[in-house]
């Protein structure tokens, strides 16, 4: 399977340079990212960890209030 692959790319000029590329990409997105998480402020993170139960009673409570209306 891989010299259906391999051989084509080996005929084109200056193909090594995009595996050097995607490393590179791959890198600093994950350097950034593991930087970005231990400079979050912790209130941020707090904040935002608890949208999905915020949401929750949210709609829970929309619900009771249009049971009570029946």
């Amino acid at each position: 399977m891989l010299k259906f692959v391999k051989g084509p790319l080996e005929s084109i000029d200056g193909v090594s340079i995009f595996p050097i590329i995607s490393l590179l990409i791959f890198f600093i997105f994950f350097t950034a990212l593991f930087w970005w998480v231990f400079t979050a402020k912790k209130d941020y993170i707090k904040k935002v960890s608890d949208i999905p139960l915020d949401l929750e009673d949210e709609n829970s409570l929309e619900i009771n209030q249009k049971q009570n209306r029946s």
